[in-house]
């Protein structure tokens, strides 16, 4: 195994004693740094203190969409919030479109979420950091439009699903997109990553969120991306060890890593 970086994992919804079991075996399982996105304020703040006290967390802040609406106050807060710590972050996230709520909640209405996400893809732009999206299927190519009028181009698509034609548009934008522990078993996200560029990929858990075939009832470790590493590098017919570095080389690049 090489070096390789969890480029999407909730850390703060972690219990203390996974937390510290992840965060103390990261050098043994040869995770080199972990992108902590955020939910909320709350969960930015969390952030914000494992980072203060391990050098390999990376926050990143913002609200995730799968939520009901932040009031005004509450964004207020958290774009304070992020202005004030705009340094020890790496990137705005995670952030989006509420998919899977409109799933359940038929009347949810689609355009505020579209100008939260506008108003963070600004803030994004004016702090001059990366943005990390949750926006999948339909929802994909409404970001992918935010982005463009607003002339963004540092956008990562977390465990994308979507059509070839957003795929597309996606690539000639230079977004980037990351792959989860599924891509060991679901032919749907491997064919995405076949018609990527590897280039573009990173690799991540979205943990705690819990898999299945390999990893059915098991805790959501850093670890795992092992695997898909492994998958990853089958799929794009390339040595393991130059799927390690690229990806690995990707992710630094894109939240601006050094070491």
């Amino acid at each position: 195994m090489q070096k390789i970086i969890d480029a999407h994992i909730h850390l703060d919804l972690y219990s203390e004693f996974e937390q510290k079991e992840i965060l103390t075996t990261l050098e043994q399982n040869d995770i080199a740094g972990l992108i902590t996105v955020s939910n909320h304020l709350e969960s930015a703040k969390k952030n914000l203190e494992l980072a203060k006290e391990y050098e390999n967390v990376f926050p990143a802040f913002g609200f995730h969409p799968e939520q009901v609406l932040p009031k005004e106050n509450e964004m207020v807060k958290l774009i304070n919030f992020i202005k004030q710590h705009e340094n020890e972050m790496v990137a705005i996230g995670e952030v989006g479109l509420p998919y899977y709520l409109r799933k359940e909640e038929k009347d949810i209405e689609l355009e505020a979420y579209l100008e939260l996400l506008e108003q963070f893809i600004l803030l994004a732009k004016e702090v001059d950091k990366p943005i990390i999206l949750h926006a999948i299927y339909e929802d994909a190519p409404l970001a992918c439009s935010l982005l463009e009028k607003h002339s963004v181009t540092n956008a990562h698509f977390h465990w994308f699903k979507g059509d070839q034609k957003t795929l597309e548009r996606m690539k000639a934008n230079g977004y980037y997109i990351s792959f989860t522990p599924d891509i060991t078993y679901k032919k749907e996200i491997q064919n995405i990553a076949e018609n990527f560029p590897l280039s573009k990929v990173m690799v991540e858990t979205d943990g705690p969120w819990q898999f299945k075939g390999p990893f059915h009832n098991q805790m959501t470790n850093p670890n795992m991306i092992h695997e898909s590493m492994r998958v990853i590098a089958s799929i794009k017919q390339v040595n393991l060890q130059e799927a390690y570095g690229q990806i690995y080389q990707n992710t630094k690049d894109f939240y601006k890593i050094r070491g």
